[in-house]
C-alpha cells in the first residue's frame, strides 16, 4: 500500500466522486428514457413531471433522516445500504408495466421509494468529508465528489440512448442498478467512518488530518435537532440551495426533452448535446473547489465560501436567462451548459460551510440544506411543463433565473466562522 501512503483520504473521495456519477446516472436515466415512457404508458408531459417529482419528493423528504442516521451509523455502512436500495428500486422502475392496474400510482411510488434510498448518498459524504478531510482541502474534496453529478449525468444520454435503441428503455434501468450494485460492493470494502479505523493509514496523515480538522469536529458535541433548526446560518443555506435545486433540476429533468421535442433536435444530437450540461457541471465543480479553496486560505472563508458562491450563482442567472433566446438550438445547448457550469461552480461552497459549521452533526445539518436543495427539485420538475404550456418555455427558464439570482444575494448575509452552538 505504499503508493496510497498519505492518500487514504483522496481515494475515498475518489470512490465517492465514483458513487456520486452511479447515483445520478440512475436518476437521470428515466429523463432519456421519458418520451419512451410517455408512449407505452399513454401520459403527458404534465403527467411524467409528476413521476419526476415523485422521486425528488422521496429524496427531500429523507434527507435529514438519511444525514441522522450517517451521524449515528457512519457513511460506510449508510452508503452501502444505500446503494443496495436505490438498485433494488432502479431495477423495479422496470418491472412495472402500463398493463398493470393504477400502473401511473404504482411508477410513481417505485420512483419515491427509489429517492428514499439515494437521499443518504450526500449527506453522508459531507459526514465522511467531516472526519476525514482537513478544512482547508473541504473546497476541492467536495468539487471532486460533485463532479460525479456531472459525470454521470453527462455519460447517461448517451449510454442509456445507445441501451434504448438496441435493447429498449428497460434494459437501460436494469443495468443501471447492476452498476450501482457494484459500486456498493467496492465501497463497503474500501471505506471507513474515521481515519482511525482504517487499516492503510499511517501516522503522518492521520495527523495531518486531525490538525486541520476545525473546532466543530474537535469539540466532539453532537448538536440536537433543535439548535440546528434554530441556526439562521442553516436556513439561509437551505434557502440559496432551493433556488440551487430548482435550477439543477430543469437539467436533470427535463433538458433533454426540451432539445428533442421543443427545439426538434433528433435523438442522436440530443444525447451529445443534452450531455454539455453535465460534462460542464463535471469540469466546473472541482474547479470552484480549488478557485473557493485558494481565495479562502488567501483572504478568509467568507470570500472563499461565501464569494465564489455568490459569483457562480450570479453567472448561472445570466446563462439560464439567455439561454432560450438563441435562435439555434445547438447554440442554446451551450450558453445553457455554460449556466449549469457557473451553478456548479458554487457546488462546493454549499457543503463545505455546512460540515464546518456543523461538526459531528455534518451529516443532520447537510441533510437539511438539502432537503430545500430537493424540495427546490420537486418543483421544477412539475412546474417547469406547466409555465411552458402556458407561458412559453422562455418563461419556465426565466422564473429558474430569477430564482438562482435570489439565492446568490442569500450567500450575502452567510457567516461561514460561526459554528452552531
Amino acid at each position: 500500500m505504499d503508493l496510497l501512503r498519505g492518500r487514504v483520504r483522496w481515494l475515498l473521495i475518489f470512490w465517492m466522486f465514483v458513487i456520486s456519477a452511479v447515483a445520478y446516472l440512475d436518476r437521470v436515466n428515466i429523463s432519456i428514457a421519458g418520451s419512451s415512457i410517455e408512449q407505452e404508458f399513454h401520459l403527458e408531459h404534465v403527467q411524467l413531471g409528476w413521476v419526476f417529482s415523485a422521486f425528488v419528493l422521496g429524496y427531500a423528504l429523507f434527507q435529514a433522516p438519511g444525514g441522522w442516521l450517517a451521524d449515528r451509523f457512519g457513511p460506510r455502512r449508510v452508503i452501502a445500504l444505500g446503494t443496495v436500495w436505490w438498485a433494488v428500486f432502479t431495477a423495479l422502475t422496470a418491472f412495472v408495466s402500463a398493463k398493470f392496474f393504477a400502473a401511473l400510482f404504482i411508477l410513481l411510488a417505485v420512483r419515491f421509494l427509489l429517492g428514499i434510498g439515494e437521499a443518504v448518498v450526500y449527506p453522508s459524504s459531507n459526514r465522511l468529508v467531516a472526519s476525514w478531510i482537513p478544512s482547508s482541502e473541504r473546497g476541492v474534496a467536495n468539487g471532486w465528489i460533485f463532479a460525479g453529478v456531472g459525470a454521470g449525468a453527462g455519460i447517461a444520454p448517451v449510454l442509456i440512448t445507445y441501451i434504448l435503441v438496441h435493447h429498449g428503455w428497460r434494459w437501460s434501468f436494469w443495468i443501471s442498478a447492476l452498476i450501482g450494485l457494484a459500486a456498493g460492493v467496492v465501497w463497503l470494502w474500501l471505506a471507513r467512518n474515521k481515519p482511525d479505523e482504517h487499516p492503510w493509514i499511517d501516522a503522518e496523515e492521520t495527523s495531518y488530518i486531525r490538525a486541520g480538522l476545525p473546532a466543530s469536529v474537535k469539540a466532539a458535541r453532537a448538536l440536537t435537532w433543535g439548535t440546528i433548526l434554530g441556526s439562521a446560518n442553516v436556513w439561509v443555506i437551505t434557502l440559496s440551495y432551493f433556488t440551487y435545486g430548482y435550477v439543477a433540476y430543469i437539467f436533470f429533468t427535463w433538458f433533454f426533452i426540451y432539445l428533442s421535442k421543443v427545439r426538434g433536435l433528433n435523438l442522436k444530437s440530443s444525447a451529445y448535446y443534452g450531455m454539455l450540461p453535465f460534462l460542464a457541471m463535471a469540469v466546473c465543480s472541482p474547479l470552484g473547489g480549488w478557485i473557493s479553496d485558494g481565495i479562502a486560505r488567501r483572504y478568509g472563508k467568507r470570500a472563499g465560501r461565501c464569494g465564489v458562491a455568490c459569483v457562480g450563482m450570479g453567472l448561472c442567472a445570466v446563462f439560464v436567462a439567455l439561454g432560450p433566446h438563441a435562435q439555434d438550438a445547438r447554440v442554446a445547448s451551450v450558453i445553457l451548459a455554460g449556466g449549469a457550469g457557473a451553478l456548479y461552480i458554487s457546488q462546493s461552497a454549499f457543503w463545505s460551510v455546512s460540515s464546518d459549521i456543523a461538526g459531528l452533526s455534518a451529516g443532520s445539518v447537510s441533510g437539511v440544506m438539502n432537503m430545500g436543495n430537493q424540495i427546490g427539485g420537486a418543483v421544477t420538475a412539475s412546474l417547469t411543463p406547466l409555465l411552458a404550456v402556458h407561458f412559453g418555455w422562455g418563461a419556465s427558464f426565466f422564473v429558474a433565473a430569477a430564482l438562482c439570482g435570489v439565492g446568490c444575494l442569500l450567500w450575502l448575509v452567510v457567516d461561514p466562522q460561526r459554528a452552531i452552538s
